[in-house]
């Protein structure tokens, strides 16, 4: 079977801190590629307000700090919620704390709630993507120029530096199920380009948007990762399945089927997966994927080498 980047995404919610920890070392120890988090104020899909979910630039860092092998990330950081300039500099933060190991990942938010109740405005979607774009030029050229000027409708930063620079090359990712402008601005300013919950055939769909978006921006399309989020849920039945809108985009019943479902993602041209877990976490089939799924894909080269 062709190499395939293997990952994990673990919604730091409805979870204690020591769980989280534990599936963290494992999955390093074991030999994952990615680790990442996510950014929301509640656990999601919403059902009660009082569900613990903890913040996600903490999660990031502490992710960072107890791991020694896999990338880290988040997929991904809301736009809104924070000045570009502030996140880069955390992000900067964080890779010095891994040793070079943290990636970047931006998007314009979605989970409306979460905005009104914590003093967010929620604009129109073409709106939240106008801002997630200058967020995205603000945030590369921080990480990467020595000095960084700009002016936009949303941010200003007039001889602003980033120091100390990251250690490592922190890789800005753009992540969102949009088939058009998203694509179009990862081609523009991402290394790497992740997609939620979608099946190989939408995945790949997104791939050939990709492909058009790069050319029009004189950009080499081999420069940008690609990666997809699947809802794991093996092992579970019925109610505890995924919702029917998202089963496309996710593993379910034996190892083999997720061998053929990963497989599928490597024919559609994806670079990487990363298994999205909710709670409750099941550990014994976890270390099923691990004996039977894992070594399918992944060889011996160390997972957080590029």
């Amino acid at each position: 079977m062709a190499q395939l980047k293997i990952g994990i995404h673990t919604g730091p919610q409805n979870v204690s801190m020591e769980e989280l920890l534990a599936l963290w070392r494992r999955a390093d120890e074991a030999g994952f590629h990615w680790i990442s988090v996510w950014d929301h104020f509640y656990a999601n899909p919403l059902q009660s307000r009082q569900d613990p979910c903890f913040e996600g630039v903490a999660s990031m860092a502490t992710l960072a700090a107890v791991t020694e092998r896999v990338r880290v990330g988040c997929l991904v950081f809301c736009a809104l919620f924070r000045n570009p300039a502030l996140l880069a500099k955390a992000a900067t933060t964080i890779d010095h704390v891994s040793g070079g190991r943290a990636e970047l990942g931006l998007g314009a938010g979605w989970f409306e709630e979460e905005f009104h109740d914590f003093g967010y405005d929620f604009p129109p979607l073409g709106e939240r993507l106008d801002q997630l774009e200058e967020a995205l030029e603000v945030t590369r050229s921080l990480l990467r120029d020595e000095e960084t000027n700009f002016e936009g409708r949303y941010y200003e930063l007039s001889g602003a530096v980033c120091s100390p620079k990251p250690v490592g090359d922190v890789r800005l990712w753009v992540g969102g199920r949009g088939r058009k402008r998203t694509p179009a601005l990862a081609a523009r300013f991402a290394d790497g380009f992740n997609m939620p919950y979608l099946s190989p055939e939408d995945a790949a769909e997104r791939l050939d948007t990709l492909h058009a978006e790069c050319e029009k921006s004189d950009r080499d399309v081999a420069e940008i990762e690609t990666s997809v989020n699947v809802g794991y849920y093996l092992g579970r039945a019925g109610a505890s399945g995924p919702p029917e809108h998202l089963a496309g985009g996710a593993l379910v019943g034996s190892s083999q089927q997720a061998i053929d479902h990963l497989g599928a993602y490597v024919d559609a041209g994806l670079d990487g997966v990363n298994l999205a877990f909710r709670p409750p976490i099941d550990r014994d089939d976890f270390e099923r994927f691990i004996d039977d799924v894992l070594p399918v894909f992944h060889d011996d080269e160390e997972p957080g080498v590029k």
